[in-house]
């Protein structure tokens, strides 16, 4: 996969899943822009990936700043081709009974509305190009309750309902949009799920959560032409048959 002259902007590049979607990106070649709220850890990580790279501070739940961050992305590389939504948290986990309203809202304001904020700067940006890939990364929870997650459950499933709107938008402009449900990722994510003791994901065994390298190498997958069949739709990880498309078999 070569994308080669591409630039590519990754929300919660910091750790995990973005930062290597990062690595496997400008390793083939694109420019990448890092965006988090940990600016000394994407400064680290555009500081180990070289010229390529740009690392733009930012807060997703804020549209401004994430508008701010497309407009820096668009200063320094002069386009934007793809969009990788995602940034996300988990904490507090808590019984709805006992959540902390505001820590709950916080939650909403990261992993739904940071979609839609990526997505509302991004969008118009290629559409006048004549075109770009957006993904954004889902989980099976946006799918399926799960005790004490009720803010992530929540979250992600109206995340994936906008992806879903924002391809039925797009589509007609040039935009592929699409969702990537990786399943249970060996990220800071998992420790603090371990460390809840709360519902059957905590139990899991390290050993049991994939490298964040693959759902890295499914994205980029995702933006080439052999992915045009799942335009508009949500592809799971968990399916044998699309590991073996991105790859990963």
């Amino acid at each position: 996969m070569d994308f080669t002259g591409q630039t590519v902007l990754i929300t919660g590049a910091s750790r995990g899943i973005g930062a290597a979607a990062a690595r496997a990106f400008a390793t083939a070649g694109a420019n990448v822009a890092l965006v988090a709220r940990r600016g000394d850890a994407i400064a680290d990580l555009a500081g180990e990936i070289g010229r390529r790279a740009i690392a733009i501070p930012c807060d997703v739940s804020r549209f401004w700043e994430v508008d701010a961050a497309v407009e820096a992305c668009l200063k320094s590389f002069g386009r934007l081709d793809v969009l990788i939504g995602n940034a996300g948290v988990i904490e507090p986990i808590s019984h709805l009974a006992e959540a902390d309203p505001h820590a709950w809202d916080q939650v909403i304001d990261i992993n739904l509305k940071g979609i839609f904020h990526g997505m509302r700067a991004a969008m118009p940006v290629m559409q006048d190009h004549g075109g770009g890939t957006i993904i954004t990364v889902s989980s099976g929870a946006a799918h399926n309750p799960l005790e004490g997650w009720s803010h992530y459950c929540a979250s992600k499933a109206g995340a994936a309902m906008l992806t879903r709107c924002a391809h039925v938008e797009a589509k007609d402009h040039g935009l592929r949009v699409m969702g990537l449900s990786p399943g249970t990722v060996a990220t800071q994510m998992q420790h603090e799920i371990k460390a809840s003791g709360i519902n059957p994901v905590s139990q899991l065994d390290w050993s049991d959560h994939i490298p964040p390298e693959w759902p890295a190498k499914a994205l980029m997958w995702m933006c080439t032409p052999d992915a045009d069949d799942f335009i508009g739709q949500e592809i799971s990880l968990r399916d044998g048959e699309i590991r073996k498309r991105a790859g990963l078999a």
